[in-house]
């Protein structure tokens, strides 16, 4: 009996990557008595993408409006029309493996879990990029985040992109609507509290391709750290340290500031601290070559200081009972 797997990704403004992105798609090597289908959720896109779209839809690529723009509208809308029995999720800018959605259907069977995905991996172009990939990939720096570990096969709490059983949506349900961001944490923290589980198989191989500058990069992590506090809010669950330690950072940074007055040396010793750290994480870079080491410096904390303002302006939203975040956090980047 054949078996159809449908492939859900939100997109807008891609044409500069829609094509190859869909030709790998279809070229997916799947396992016997398997087809596939692709269910692309368009938000409005103006520069060529809905046009290309629109010509080369079909049986196979089905082409659907999200009119909310942004990721969670998208992959939901997708899914409202998706009729596979395992359902996956791609990204147009990432790079797949030929046998990607193939590892995906097996690491569900191997598993039994309710979503798997593969690492995160980032591979970039340009010295400026590359520096980006080394500290994004940077498990010492990353705060020791599973998902970042290429070889890892486990569980975990959230994985990339992600595949799911059918019945994982009508256990668990959908992505949160009112997220820009973190919608992927928020589903898989709903699975893990849910009695689910979520596991990372490094069969599933794909690379991510990150911002390639450091005002893109800034902007992409505040809004990380902006989404974060409304997910704990809506669940009642504190985030990891790794999650804590860039906003606590900048509050200790403000008391040093309001101390200075009186005395220098609490800024003083915190700024200190953090120079032995980037120092710390600069040597454990050293073998990514001069041109990407001169960068780092101020690719980690353009990592860190925007994450920890994003969660800084997000706390203060949610403890002032805002029900929704601020609308210059809803615009997406790139």
């Amino acid at each position: 009996m054949n078996q159809l797997v449908s492939v859900i990704v939100p997109c807008r403004n891609e044409r500069a990557y829609i094509e190859a992105f869909c030709a790998s798609l279809f070229a997916q090597a799947l396992p016997a008595g398997w087809t596939i289908e692709a269910v692309i959720a368009d938000g409005q896109s103006d520069d060529g993408t809905a046009e290309w779209l629109a010509a080369h839809a079909g049986e196979r690529l089905r082409v659907i409006d999200n009119p909310g723009r942004i990721v969670s509208t998208g992959l939901n809308r997708a899914l409202q029309i998706a009729r596979g029995q395992v359902i996956v999720r791609m990204d147009v800018h990432s790079v797949y493996a030929p046998d990607y959605v193939a590892e995906c259907i097996a690491a569900l069977q191997r598993s039994g879990a309710d979503n798997v995905g593969g690492a995160w991996r980032a591979v970039g172009q340009g010295a400026m990029q590359r520096a980006i990939c080394a500290v994004f990939q940077s498990r010492w720096i990353s705060g020791g985040a599973r998902s970042r570990l290429l070889d890892y096969e486990g569980e975990v709490d959230t994985v990339y992109l992600g595949a799911w059983p059918r019945a994982s949506f009508e256990r668990f349900g959908g992505f949160d609507e009112n997220l820009v961001r973190n919608q992927d944490d928020e589903h898989n923290l709903r699975i893990k509290k849910g009695g689910g589980r979520v596991w990372q198989s490094a069969r599933i191989r794909s690379s991510y391709s990150p911002r390639a500058s450091l005002g893109a990069l800034w902007r992409q992590y505040l809004q990380y750290g902006y989404w974060k506090p409304f997910v704990m809010r809506k669940h009642g669950q504190s985030a990891s340290a790794r999650h804590w330690l860039p906003a606590a950072y900048l509050l200790a940074l403000l008391g040093g500031l309001l101390l200075l007055p009186w005395s220098a040396w609490p800024l003083a010793v915190l700024l200190g601290v953090y120079a032995l750290l980037l120092g710390a994480g600069c040597l454990s870079l050293a073998g990514q070559g001069a041109a990407v080491l001169l960068r780092v410096p101020l690719v980690i904390p353009t990592y860190h200081l925007a994450y920890g303002l994003g969660s800084l302006l997000g706390w203060a939203d949610v403890l002032r009972g805002a029900p929704a975040g601020r609308s210059r956090f809803a615009r997406l980047t790139r």
